[in-house]
């Protein structure tokens, strides 16, 4: 026989001490089916399925009672709206939604400052990747910003997957990283000042990757859902690079032959990624350079506003504060209404400054 054919199903052994008792609470209130039941004169032993979920409760197991958690689209309608319930075996019963709105935290602004050479620790994560922490404070988790890196090149054990998000930038720093995405082609190759923005929700798989490439991605707000799709194939069969998730197109944002323009702040000229607007206002992404002229004091009026150095050298001076000579690999971000200063910009520096939302107004001297 095939492995394909061989029937298999698994289950979550509960204990009990009287089994009749659990009966009626397991198929009329939280409406699963039994399946089994045994012995026949005294049973000990009953099997019941339901909600993508098969339990087996049997008396005098030696495990504890355990949490149920029943997810539902309409979890005030589930058990008469009760939230949190107990079976008569003592396994405690959690309701919530299958599918809880996106919360927002309230940003807790702060200046913060995050060097490379502060030996900040790498952690392994997702997929095998490394992850370095540029907001160790999150800002009361309104925001994750993660320096990102894979270092021996090659496929990369991913999944089609998605992530429940407000806002997500995927900006590649070094190397290159080929990823594929719903309703966007073939698989794209992302290479160094290159960048992703990743609407809500939108499926997609990293294929393969450089060696050492590295990538800034920001999410808002910090702890987000990441969700497998084992139903979907990439690429998808359609080509839409018009559609919209939650009001967000997708965008591929290339360095190659991008135009120039000088920046909001003298001193500085930047090339815009046109994420403003494929993101209606919810966010901003510039990379920025040294122009002509002298930087000036200014003050922003935008909820987070974060930079990172990928290039060269600059003073970042704060009111109140000792400068920062910042090198690559730094990140900092400003607060709303501090007054700062980018000063003493080496030729080769480049930033990548990430706004949100996209708009805002600056308030130079």
């Amino acid at each position: 026989m095939s492995k394909s054919t061989i029937r298999t199903c698994a289950e979550v052994r509960l204990p009990t001490q009287e089994l009749r008792d659990d009966i009626p609470f397991y198929t009329k209130v939280l409406g699963m089916r039994m399946d089994m039941i045994y012995p026949a004169d005294d049973p000990s032993t009953a099997v019941f399925s339901g909600h993508g979920l098969r339990v087996r409760i049997e008396k005098d197991a030696p495990e504890a009672p355990g949490t149920l958690r029943i997810l539902t689209e309409n979890p005030d309608g589930f058990t008469d709206g009760q939230r949190s319930l107990v079976a008569p075996n003592g396994t405690r019963v959690e309701i919530d939604e299958l599918n809880p709105p996106l919360v927002m935290p309230e940003t807790v602004h702060s200046f913060v400052v995050r060097r490379l050479k502060d030996q900040a620790p790498w952690i392994i994560g997702r997929a095998g990747m490394h992850y370095r922490d540029l907001v160790p404070d999150r800002l009361g988790g309104s925001i994750i910003a993660s320096h990102i890196r894979i270092p021996d090149g090659g496929p990369v054990p991913d999944m089609v997957h998605f992530h429940k998000v407000g806002f997500q930038l995927i900006f590649c720093i070094h190397g290159w990283v080929d990823v594929v995405y719903e309703d966007q082609g073939d698989k794209m190759r992302l290479t160094a000042g290159d960048c992703f923005i990743q609407p809500p929700e939108i499926r997609h798989r990293v294929l393969e990757a450089s060696d050492n490439v590295q990538v800034i991605e920001i999410g808002v707000p910090a702890e987000h859902v990441t969700e497998i799709d084992h139903d979907m194939d990439l690429p998808t069969p359609y080509y839409r690079p018009e559609r919209e998730w939650d009001g967000q197109r997708f965008v591929f944002n290339q360095a190659e032959g991008a135009e120039w323009q000088p920046f909001r702040l003298p001193g500085y000229i930047c090339r815009d990624t046109t994420i403003a607007e494929n993101t209606k206002g919810v966010a901003g992404v510039q990379v920025v350079r040294k122009g002509q002229g002298d930087p000036v004091w200014a003050a922003h009026d935008t909820d987070i506003h974060f930079t990172f150095v990928m290039q060269g050298e600059v003073t970042l001076e704060g009111e109140g504060r000792e400068p920062y000579r910042l090198e690559q690999g730094d990140a900092f971000v400003i607060p709303p209404g501090m007054r700062t200063r980018l000063a003493d910009p080496s030729e080769d520096m480049e930033l990548l400054e990430v706004t949100l939302p996209g708009t805002f107004n600056t308030t130079l001297g």
